[in-house]
């Protein structure tokens, strides 16, 4: 099960977050023009396919001056996104 609601000023992604989902991320991903917060914190598990659209995303929005600030990781997908070198390229918040 994979759920992405917007709440207030962030997005929160519940759930499973994998290629099976990504069309549903990727319409409220394309629809932000500017900075915003991704809370992780009912994330269970992201798979590359999650963490490509977060990538191409996060590219977009740097380029317009913006960017996606990533909070409340669990410490297994803080781990993948070290792996991965994506926490040089997110600002991640505890």
């Amino acid at each position: 099960m994979f759920d992405i609601r917007q709440d207030g000023g962030s997005i929160v992604l519940v759930g499973r977050f994998d290629a099976s989902q990504k069309e549903q991320a990727k319409q409220v991903f394309d629809s932000l023009d500017a900075s915003a917060v991704v809370d992780f914190s009912q994330l269970d598990y992201i798979s590359s396919a999650g963490l490509g659209l977060l990538f191409g995303t996060q590219k977009r929005l740097v380029e317009s001056g913006g960017g996606l600030t990533l909070i409340n990781l669990s410490p297994h997908i803080r781990e993948i996104f070290q792996i991965a070198g994506f926490d040089n390229i997110f600002e991640i918040v505890d």
